[in-house]
């Protein structure tokens, strides 16, 4: 009896056009004239309070995960919500009180628009898919199946549940062109669930300055003062925005994909007995996140000579309860209200999160300091930036101005073969 809301790096779910008195009594309005980043005023904030509870449940491993998705699936809950539910997943996602779900799906319509347009430029790959899945025989509202056209689908859970997980499973596999496979287990869809949202998110960039692979070899990780192994370490020198972050107390370094719209941005903590990653992790607010974007920004770059683990990583995470802790309040009960979308009672019963990335010397393909040590001047114009202990990443788009992914690397034993 569980009914699922679903969070891969790749995650959940809508939007659509409005005719008539749909949303409100007063669709009809002008929409606010606001751009796509209002849709992401509170996803920084959102992002770096769902790595913190992450990395709770998982302080000694690695992580790897897409906010961006989750954030997703959450929003497009929000449209098809109503009362007491629909209030705390606007406060949960931090969205702006002064914009009503016309201003939102405006935006929403447009940023998916432009995300669509960007990655046909062709220096990247970068997809966001919805699906909403109700059981057969539902009755939804007629505006809502208009407004949802690409995304809305009826789905035989009733008669069919292992049928219906395994179309679920095959879209989104197709989605993120075989990254992620098997989001829901067997026994995960029965026949009582009623309501599926789903999305799948995947993003594929080479880097703007190209590892050379015949510069990687293997190297020394130090996973503790006390731990060593070896990994297949990476290495580049070029013209990188590099600073020292006081208030994260961590060096931090951007390194673009082609098109330079999205850029990873590694933190590497100092190398120290105590936990370096939560100390930083302690401090890393979206004030801070943005002071330090801002200093990239300022900065004219610098020769750097960089050392970073080949590695892939793949994340299952079962979100209801992070959520929970998150503020969506009575999302996950029989108590959630989902009236806009049907008279029916729907209900969601947890959410699942799979991420998986790929880095190399090409690029990356994914489908979700005070005293620093690890970083020395090697003259006036050159520095290096070697990554051979713990470290955190996040995939940013500038456009608009989102965390897509995040990752933390503390352990190559647990690394995916490439």
């Amino acid at each position: 009896m569980v009914k699922f809301i679903l969070l891969p790096a790749i995650i959940a779910v809508i939007v659509h056009q409005i005719e008539g008195q749909c949303f409100t009594t007063k669709d009809d309005k002008e929409p606010k004239q606001i751009g796509r980043k209002s849709l992401y005023g509170g996803e920084q904030e959102f992002s770096l309070n769902l790595l913190r509870d992450i990395n709770q449940l998982n302080p000694e491993g690695n992580i790897f995960f897409s906010p961006y998705s989750t954030y997703h699936a959450l929003l497009l809950a929000y449209f098809i919500s109503a009362g007491k539910t629909e209030q705390f997943l606007k406060k949960a996602l931090r969205l702006d009180p002064g914009l009503d779900k016309i201003d939102l799906k405006t935006a929403y319509k447009v940023d998916k628009y432009l995300t669509k347009g960007s990655s046909l430029e062709g220096d990247y790959e970068f997809s966001n898919a919805n699906r909403i899945y109700v059981n057969t025989g539902i009755k939804v509202r007629d505006c809502v199946s208009d407004l949802f056209t690409d995304e809305f689908e009826s789905i035989d859970f009733g008669t069919k549940p292992d049928e219906s997980r395994l179309i679920i499973n095959k879209w989104v596999e197709n989605q993120t062109h075989n990254m992620i496979r098997d989001l829901l287990p067997p026994g995960s869809i029965d026949q009582t669930t009623n309501l599926a949202l789903v999305n799948a998110g995947y993003f594929k960039g080479s880097w703007k300055y190209e590892f050379k692979e015949s510069e990687t070899k293997e190297e020394v990780f130090h996973v503790s003062p006390e731990k060593r192994v070896l990994v297949k370490m990476m290495h580049m020198e070029a013209m990188l925005n590099h600073d020292v972050s006081e208030e994260l107390g961590a060096y931090v370094l951007e390194l673009p994909y082609k098109g330079e719209k999205i850029s990873m941005y590694i933190l590497l903590p100092p190398f120290m007995k105590q936990d370096g990653i939560a100390k930083t992790l302690a401090k890393l607010t979206p004030s801070t996140f943005q002071k330090v974007m801002q200093n990239l920004t300022n900065d004219y770059g610098k020769t750097v000579n960089l050392q970073l683990p080949k590695f892939s990583l793949e994340n299952t995470i079962e979100m209801t309860p992070i959520l929970e802790s998150l503020g969506v309040g009575n999302l996950f009960t029989s108590e959630a209200d989902f009236s806009f979308l049907s008279d029916s009672h729907l209900t969601l019963g947890a959410g699942v999160h799979k991420a998986k990335i790929v880095v190399n010397e090409k690029g990356s393909e994914a489908a979700a300091a005070s005293a620093l040590i690890g970083v020395r001047t090697m003259d006036d114009e050159t520095v290096t930036y070697r990554c051979n202990h713990p470290f955190m990443f996040l995939l940013y788009s500038k456009e608009t101005s989102t965390i897509a992914f995040i990752g933390i690397v503390r352990n190559p034993e647990q690394f995916l073969s490439l």
